[in-house]
């Protein structure tokens, strides 16, 4: 069966109310879903923060006895294990009466993986998956890529000047960007579990790195990446490199990792293809000899052209943001 334009419109809602948890369900996904009777939505949810409850359980205490009979999306396929934090999703679905049940994208974690699907339709309850996976994907990389991989979702935050500088030529940072464009780093900051910098960065800049937008339910935990011993603020962690920060995130279960700098440690990222999101904060500034990414050096052109896809340009005050995906 095909997704109807119904079935899309509805799944980019379910997806919409999902990003409303990214960076606070933290060890579990993102997940949204709605709920729909007729041409009528019945229930909302979305994972809430620390991970429980989950969003179709939320979107179900909304729509109470209107959800017998109703169509639930979810953007991510609802789980098919008990957990010591609450039951299985796919049960609650069918104790709740759903006739149908659309997915956007099937669980990687093994304790589901198409079993919550199967559960559904063994259960009577009718039953479509892959409705706007990629979209889904996207919002929920650095769950995917934790269950397959190991290792968290990477994204790179880069301030530079018009002709790629990152810093004076005597080591000036702060700042290149203005106010509007250091807002919405914040944000960024919001929907991250960590955020890193290298050892120039720390000595140079003495960053908090915390979320200063007003209202933020948490704060990220700030990381040293250096080899070399360090007096570090209370609450900061380091490791060495850029491998033991993807152990480290995959110990502590994080799913988004921001990097902010400096070029050293970006360079390294870049040499070992570990970025997956690469966001760029332009400045209307020419820096001349400064730094850069002299450290990252494709092996050729054509491997340049192929690996990133733009997906998001807009202006922010003086400076324009640039958001890149890794086209793997």
């Amino acid at each position: 069966m095909r997704a109807s334009e119904a079935d899309l419109r509805r799944m980019g809602a379910a997806l919409a109310l999902g990003r409303r948890a990214a960076g606070f369900s933290t060890p579990n996904p993102n997940v949204g879903c709605l709920i729909v009777r007729g041409d009528r939505i019945v229930g909302r949810g979305w994972t809430a923060p620390g991970g429980r409850p989950h969003a179709e359980a939320r979107a179900l205490a909304e729509a109470g006895a209107a959800a017998r009979g109703a169509t639930a999306y979810v953007s991510l396929e609802p789980c098919a294990h008990v957990s010591p934090r609450g039951p299985a999703c796919a049960d609650l679905l069918l104790e709740a009466g759903v006739a149908r049940v659309v997915v956007a994208l099937e669980d990687p974690d093994p304790r589901t993986a198409g079993a919550g699907l199967a559960r559904l339709a063994a259960g009577g309850c009718e039953t479509l998956a892959g409705v706007r996976a990629e979209e889904a994907a996207a919002d929920l990389r650095g769950f995917v890529l934790l269950r397959r991989e190991d290792r968290p979702e990477i994204t790179l935050k880069l301030a530079m000047s018009l002709d790629g500088r990152m810093a004076t030529a005597s080591g000036e940072s702060r700042w290149i960007t203005g106010e509007t464009a250091r807002a919405h780093g914040h944000l960024e900051r919001m929907r991250a579990d960590a955020v890193a910098v290298g050892r120039g960065t720390f000595e140079a800049d003495s960053p908090r790195l915390t979320v200063r937008t007003p209202g933020a339910p948490r704060q990220p935990v700030p990381v040293l990446v250096s080899a070399s011993p360090a007096r570090l603020p209370e609450g900061w962690r380091q490791v060495p490199d850029v491998q033991a920060l993807l152990a480290l995130a995959a110990a502590e279960g994080w799913l988004r990792v921001l990097v902010e700098g400096g070029p050293v440690l970006a360079s390294s990222l870049l040499a070992e293809d570990l970025v997956d999101r690469l966001l760029l904060y332009r400045a209307p500034v020419l820096l001349g000899a400064g730094a850069g990414l002299e450290g990252f050096a494709p092996e050729s052109l054509a491997a340049a052209h192929a690996r990133w896809r733009l997906v998001e340009r807009r202006p922010l005050g003086p400076d324009l943001l640039e958001l890149f995906l890794r086209a793997r």
